[in-house]
């Protein structure tokens, strides 16, 4: 009899142990196939012979795709459990990784599509699963796959061209590569697809629509949504913003690998931290108010201080993605309303990115300045401090 529980008790264990592994390894997943892509834009335009435009469709497809997708996840996770389907999400990621390198113009499109959807699907659950498993310990997890998830993405961005640079890989082999880090995390996910349980429709259903009424709700969602405007405004515009002040195109270049570097300790440290406050608005605070410093750093144009603005920068927007990710699980009551919720905001969130870097080019052709484009940025890190601070009071949605 005694033999018989040390024996359950040591494959829970093991199991668990299984689902950490696997809850980073998804997590190293979720962006890599997006910043691998995004190096290798140059590569891709110059062999199919395309135009900028369509070349830059690689980037903001898989955003559309976040954006059309995150609503419905939570049913799908509703209808077949969230661990099936996050397993059917690296099923679907695998098999658009595959398409996407088997050359083709038309077969690039169509896996950076399924990419697009497969990562909608684990970016929206991943707080869920979190809340459901590790109620105990939500910011130490939540900082674990949030921080695996900024590393594999600046080592996508990072080594991408090189390993396309040797040998025969080209971009298809370079993008090719990061496939096995998919089937790897396949073959770790596999055991929890037979503890996947379906949620009460109803319970699903009633979740949903009450979030649709909840200000708290909204205001996450604005946050989470002003957070992504920001990053995606200035991963696409920050080098040329660097230029415009006189740097080297060069070294404008670190700027961004800067920029993404000094966030990256910040999207662990943030998720312990608030888990153990009564509250977040502190966090809120600093968060937006690093942003607001970094850029009206770079409006002043006082050069020699550049790498200050785009630290504070980095160390602003890791601060914020975080804590937006927390917000999923410390407002809810449950994995399947973290899941809703999460849904809710990134659905609204990834529009707002896809459309950010357009609108501030615009307004850079239309003025000739980098003045009001940062101006707009700094108004979209004025609605993140006011609904962070609302967002942050300690209560939960209803």
């Amino acid at each position: 009899m005694n033999h018989s529980l040390d024996q359950s008790a040591y494959n829970n264990k093991n199991l668990k142990w299984l689902l950490i592994i696997g809850v980073i390894l998804v997590g190293a997943n979720l962006r890599v196939p997006l910043t691998s892509a995004g190096a290798l834009v140059s590569f891709i335009r110059d062999d199919f012979g395309i135009s900028n435009a369509l070349a830059g469709a690689i980037t903001t497809l898989p955003l559309i795709a976040f954006a059309l997708l995150s609503p419905f996840a939570p049913k799908l996770a509703g209808k077949f459990g969230m661990e099936r389907t996050i397993g059917i999400s690296l099923v679907l990621l695998f098999a658009g990784i595959l398409i996407r390198s088997a050359g083709g113009i038309e077969l690039l499109f169509f896996g950076t599509l399924l990419i697009g959807l497969a990562i909608a699907i684990g970016n929206v659950l991943m707080p869920g699963i979190v809340k459901m498993n590790f109620p105990l310990q939500i910011g130490l997890m939540t900082g674990l796959y949030a921080i695996v998830m900024n590393v594999f993405g600046a080592l996508g961005s990072g080594l991408s061209i090189p390993i396309a640079s040797s040998g025969n890989f080209g971009w298809t082999g370079s993008l090719l590569v990061w496939g096995v880090l998919t089937l790897v995390t396949i073959v770790i996910w596999l055991p929890q697809l037979k503890k996947s349980r379906p949620a009460e429709n109803s319970s699903v259903q009633a979740t949903s629509g009450s979030l649709m009424r909840s200000s708290l709700a909204w205001k996450i969602t604005l946050f989470m949504g002003a957070q992504s405007l920001i990053f995606y405004t200035l991963i696409t515009w920050l080098p040329t913003i660097l230029t415009a002040n006189g740097y080297d195109i060069h070294l404008a270049g670190w700027g961004v690998f800067i920029f993404q570097f000094a966030s990256i300790p910040f999207t662990f440290i943030i998720p312990v931290i608030a888990d153990k406050m009564k509250n977040q608005v502190l966090i809120a605070l600093a968060a937006s108010g690093m942003i607001i410093v970094g850029i009206l750093g770079l409006l002043a144009g006082l050069t020699q201080l550049t790498l200050l603005w785009i630290v504070l920068l980095g160390m602003g927007n890791g601060s914020a993605f975080s804590l937006s990710m927390m917000f999923f699980t410390l407002r809810t009551k449950d994995g399947y309303q973290a899941a809703e919720l999460s849904g809710m905001a990134q659905s609204f969130g990834y529009l707002l990115a896809a459309f950010g870097p357009v609108l501030v080019g615009g307004l850079q052709d239309i003025t000739g300045s980098w003045t009001l484009p940062l101006l707009l940025v700094t108004l979209a890190a004025a609605v993140m401090l006011i609904t962070g601070i609302a967002a942050g009071k300690n209560r939960q949605v209803n």
